[in-house]
């Protein structure tokens, strides 16, 4: 079992300078779970790269698509903190087709910070996003998603939200692909049977940070 609670790359955020992209943490074995930690970096602090993956009580701070990869995994009581100047996404999930079972659910967390930003922008044409009893405030943008410029993706993605709550969450303004799930769709994503959580997360084997 290993500890630690602290993650950071200090690499500034400069569109089209070397270094821009700056990985704080990238995590791609199975069955591992962060507790209390913090990430902190610019673009791309988290990557969520494959496998089934919780992280509980985390802050993770960023600028442009600073949680992203193929990961299926479960943010509950997550604090997503927003340092971008002008306008990014908080997610960039690649799914890259409807055969995968990967995708990111947040439950229960808060969006704050600065700029404006998107839930998730589509790196994978099937990518898959819910956002759950989130309290999002007026940084997030009425549209709520991004296609990534690419209007054929919309029959494929899966951005839901369910029961949120904050100045982001008016649901008014969201792109009409956008899905507000009912009680029956968001079921799924609620808790930790998402992750298959009832398999690993109680076993000594699994990776904790």
């Amino acid at each position: 079992m290993h500890f630690i609670n602290f993650v950071q790359n200090t690499a500034p955020h400069e569109v089209g300078s070397p270094g821009e992209q700056a990985v704080a943490l990238r995590i791609s074995g199975d069955k591992a779970a962060f507790y209390n930690c913090s990430f902190y970096g610019n673009q791309d602090t988290l990557y969520d790269h494959k496998g089934l993956h919780y992280f509980n009580n985390c802050f993770i701070q960023g600028s442009v698509d600073f949680i992203f990869g193929y990961g299926r995994s479960l943010y509950e009581n997550c604090y997503l903190n927003s340092v971008t100047k002008k306008v990014a996404s908080l997610t960039a999930q690649k799914r890259s087709n409807a055969t995968l079972s990967s995708g990111f659910s947040f439950k229960n967390c808060v969006v704050t910070g600065s700029g404006q930003v998107y839930l998730g922008r589509a790196w994978g044409d099937h990518s898959r996003v819910v956002f759950s009893y989130t309290f999002m405030d007026k940084l997030v943008l009425p549209q709520g998603w991004s296609n990534w410029g690419d209007q054929k993706r919309e029959l494929n993605l899966y951005y839901g939200e369910y029961k949120c709550s904050g100045p982001g969450s008016n649901l008014t303004g969201r792109v009409p692909w956008a899905r507000m799930l009912t009680d029956q769709e968001a079921q799924p994503f609620l808790d930790t049977y998402y992750i298959q959580g009832e398999a690993w997360l109680s076993n000594p084997n699994s990776f904790y940070l």
